[in-house]
């Protein structure tokens, strides 16, 4: 099974759902935009119309569809509707790109269940899934390949900050 979020950055996001037993792959790229196989550096305009996302391919007898979206709201600021933390701009905004109609209403549960539990607005989208592009090799496991940066920037970012503070109290 497919399934395919934005989550700012795509190093982020990817590592968060790395090690989850039942995730087969997870794969950086694009999605949701006009420009095929676009690059890093046409994304990075914010023109093409994608976001930095990642493709899982998972086994849903280990890990289900609703075990993946509740990783992905841990892993994002779901009120930010400007991008990620120090990364502006459409192409790190969040969304939920479903697959068919079950993933769809999936998804809308767990934003009205995250919702109330915030006691906010969620601004990440809920989109029906277009394409998907995989990212330059590079940028394939990062957190892996470069530990050292991934680690700068994620404390770099205030993406770590944010998630300490955020979790402390579970």
């Amino acid at each position: 099974m497919l399934a395919t979020f934005a989550g700012g950055c795509f190093w982020c996001t990817a590592e968060a759902y790395s090690e989850k037993p039942g995730v087969l792959s997870v794969v950086s790229g694009y999605a949701g935009g006009t420009v095929e196989h676009p690059t890093y550096e046409e994304v990075s305009t914010g023109t093409t119309g994608h976001r930095e996302a990642i493709q899982i391919t998972y086994d849903p007898k280990q890990i289900s569809y609703e075990g993946l979206l509740d990783v992905y709201w841990r892993s994002i600021d779901p009120l930010d509707e400007e991008g990620q933390f120090n990364d502006r701009g459409f192409q790190y905004t969040t969304a939920i790109f479903y697959h068919d109609d079950e993933q769809k209403r999936k998804a809308e549960r767990s934003k009205k269940e995250w919702e109330k539990r915030l006691g906010k607005r969620i601004a990440t989208k809920i989109e029906p899934y277009k394409n998907f592009y995989a990212a330059e090799e590079y940028h394939q496991e990062y957190h892996k390949k470069n530990p050292l940066r991934y680690k700068l920037y994620k404390v770099g970012s205030g993406r770590a900050a944010f998630f300490k503070k955020k979790f402390s109290s579970e």
